[in-house]
């Protein structure tokens, strides 16, 4: 019994030390993704980070060209080029520490959910292994075009209506660096968290936590938290709101198709 105990601890410990390794491996590519994001600070921070303000960024030319073919200006977001200032000493650095790390995670991210399955592989059945690059695939996938969906339509449109609210003529917008930053870097991730949605439902089915039927049957109240969700990631306008919701009412569908799936298939096993 003692030595079955001492199995046991050391199986434990043995997992407990695989799962460090996995864990040290994903912070290293995160850092040597920073590095490089670091060093090349020119198109990290006045390319990509300062891009959505700009009028000649392509989400924001996109906007104008719907705005002439539905005859409406206020469609056409970001024509002003406003100034970014930092009100902290070290403010620059830290920030761009920060966003070379944020780079590093997102970059990272398929090699760091390559890591998270190898450990959860061993656990599994056979016949689920072979779903391993697909999940690997699909889950970075939608990472990939959640953070990107951030980028190029939401960011466009929360800097677009913060940078032109006013509470009065009398207060003039200085948009600070680290709260630039931090709106841009919560934007792009909660967005590619949001589209991890399809992979949430699909693990959830799998172990049998919901159904096709039980996603149909709160459909309506998804929906509303869809809605909910899109108010809180974007500017408290209707079109910014409802042009965030298509995309996770897709993907909500998407789930449900994908339990439909995975039922009809475990009827099959149980036939």
């Amino acid at each position: 019994m003692k030595n079955a105990d001492n199995q046991k601890e050391m199986s434990f410990l043995g997992h407990l030390e695989e799962l460090r390794w996995h864990i040290l491996r994903s912070l290293i590519a995160i850092v040597l993704v920073a590095i490089v994001a670091f060093i090349f600070k020119d198109i990290v921070f006045d390319s990509v980070l300062f891009g959505p303000r700009q009028p000649d960024f392509i989400s924001n030319k996109l906007f104008c060209k719907v705005a002439d073919l539905l005859k409406s200006d206020d469609l056409c977001i970001n024509q002003t080029n406003f100034q970014i200032i930092n009100i902290q000493m070290s403010g620059q650095f830290s920030m761009h520490v920060k966003l070379s790390f944020i780079a590093g995670f997102i970059i990272a991210f398929p090699y760091i959910f390559f890591e998270f399955w190898r450990f959860l592989s061993p656990a599994l059945h056979t016949n689920e292994r072979k779903y391993a690059a697909g999940a690997v695939f699909w889950s970075s996938f939608l990472f990939l075009s959640g953070v990107a969906f951030g980028y190029f339509v939401i960011t466009p449109l929360t800097v677009h209506f913060f940078n032109g609210y006013f509470v009065s003529n009398q207060v003039l917008n200085q948009i600070n660096l680290i709260s630039y930053t931090s709106t841009f870097s919560s934007v792009i991730l909660s967005s590619g968290v949001i589209f991890e949605l399809p992979v949430l439902i699909f693990f959830l089915s799998k172990t049998g936590l919901i159904t096709a039927s039980f996603l149909k049957k709160y459909r309506k109240h998804a929906f509303v938290l869809v809605l909910t969700l899109a108010a809180i990631i974007t500017p408290p306008d209707v079109f910014s709101q409802i042009l965030v919701s298509l995309p996770l009412v897709f993907l909500y569908e998407v789930g449900i198709l994908l339990a439909k799936r995975i039922e009809r298939k475990q009827l099959k096993a149980i036939k």
